[in-house]
């Protein structure tokens, strides 16, 4: 099994997305199943209803999965599995205080050492534990070796005992720490492959270890994947997050397209995530660290809505018409993205009053056509505005693309008027 984890502290943002496309994708290939886990431990920094968010963001982009799970909910098996560890004197109780653990961490950055803890409770005796009526945190016992393991995708690692430290496994409030719990979760629901970001790597050292002492031994493969430069970040407005660019009109097949297609040889640029099944290698993708690029998204984006269907383009205009979804299309030489194309409609559909400098023209001209008869042909439409107007050929041109467009450039008018004809009372009001 399979799993993508998503914290309830911080928004879906496009490189928790392309993790959780690439584990979707690789548990497809592997015939296996997909467990979202919901890491909801850290209760002060909660995102209120971000879980709902998350899910639904995961249905929007199809990725299917087995179940969702909280963290939280396997809280007794993270202290049950703490007792195990300290009755086998693989951990110990911690009585230090913030003060002294800041102490040691400046002691080590003076001596150029890594920042690790002294073992001082460690040392102390079951007697002492026991008469101590201070809060404590667990922390588990500092490795003896070297700990390594393989990385499908980077190669080999190895870190020193120092780098992964007598760390602490349970909180003051009985809680554990992020790296204890996600290597309980792997082994509580058999997971086979880890598919995340790098900035996990020295916890992958971490989980190992804690897995290692709790006697684990089935292989669990991990493959951690590069990170994403100049995605904005600003956290205020949450414009590194995936509703950001689904707000702004950036279909999600689209988004899908992308992410896969960063840092990877792709058969094709323009796919869907089916097809990606078919093809998609995780240990070809590029270890570099690969750069959003907006202007390339925008494109993919463009080719992807001229793939739509007209009659489901048109709903996502708001519309349900064959022709809308047309219109739409036609615009896409110059918009690319659902918000763009829906401003050329909504233009459209806006009331145009008047036109500097062309006040009189443009009130004939609406009189005229609020009178007209329904007309099929565009020809037809400008002899009968001539014969009914003094409008001369280039009057009437700049007044009737703005009347029924609301600019003064844009796709050929006569294609235009084809496709709204039928609304021309709503248009011309």
């Amino acid at each position: 099994m399979l799993r993508f984890s998503q914290s309830l502290a911080e928004v879906m943002s496009l490189e928790n997305l392309r993790v959780a496309l690439f584990n979707y994708i690789v548990a497809k290939q592997l015939n296996e199943e997909l467990l979202i886990r919901i890491e909801d431990l850290d209760k002060e920094k909660v995102i209120e209803g971000n879980d709902k968010v998350i899910l639904e963001l995961l249905t929007l982009f199809s990725i299917e999965h087995k179940a969702v799970v909280y963290q939280s909910e396997n809280l007794k098996y993270h202290q049950k599995l703490t007792m195990q560890l300290m009755g086998s004197k693989k951990a110990f109780s911690c009585f230090c205080s913030d003060e002294k653990l800041e102490e040691i961490s400046a002691k080590c950055k003076e001596e150029g050492k890594v920042i690790s803890y002294d073992g001082f409770c460690e040392t102390l005796s079951d007697e002492t534990v026991l008469n101590c009526n201070a809060p404590f945190t667990v922390r588990i016992k500092k490795p003896e070796n070297t700990v390594e393991f393989t990385d499908l995708l980077k190669g080999n690692f190895s870190f020193q005992p120092s780098y992964v430290d007598s760390f602490i496994i349970l909180k003051h409030d009985k809680t554990p720490t992020y790296n204890f719990a996600c290597s309980v979760d792997d082994m509580l629901y058999d997971i086979s492959t880890v598919i995340r970001e790098e900035k996990h790597i020295e916890n992958t050292a971490k989980q190992i270890y804690v897995r290692n002492q709790l006697n684990y031994t089935k292989r669990i493969d991990y493959i951690h994947t590069s990170s994403i430069l100049n995605v904005n970040s600003n956290k205020e407005n949450d414009l590194n997050s995936v509703r950001y660019f689904i707000e702004q009109g950036f279909l999600p097949s689209a988004i899908a397209n992308y992410l896969v297609l960063l840092g990877n040889k792709t058969p094709s640029e323009i796919f869907t995530i089916e097809e990606a099944i078919e093809w998609f290698d995780i240990e070809k993708v590029s270890n570099d660290t690969v750069e959003f690029d907006v202007e390339k998204l925008k494109l993919i984006n463009k080719k992807h809505i001229a793939t739509l269907d007209e009659m489901r383009l048109s709903k996502i205009l708001g519309f349900a018409d064959t022709d809308i979804g047309k219109l739409g299309k036609l615009y896409l030489d110059e918009a690319s993205t659902i918000n763009e194309i829906k401003a050329k409609i909504d233009l459209i559909f806006s009331s145009k009053d008047s036109l500097k400098g062309f006040e009189d023209d443009f009130f004939d001209l609406k009189e005229c056509l609020s009178s007209a008869p329904f007309m099929g042909d565009f020809n037809e439409l400008e002899k009968y505005i001539i014969e009914n107007t003094k409008l001369d050929d280039k009057s009437l041109s700049r007044n009737l693309r703005y009347l029924l467009t609301g600019t003064h450039t844009g796709p050929d008018l006569s294609a235009i008027y084809s496709l709204i004809k039928n609304y021309m009372g709503e248009i011309v009001k």
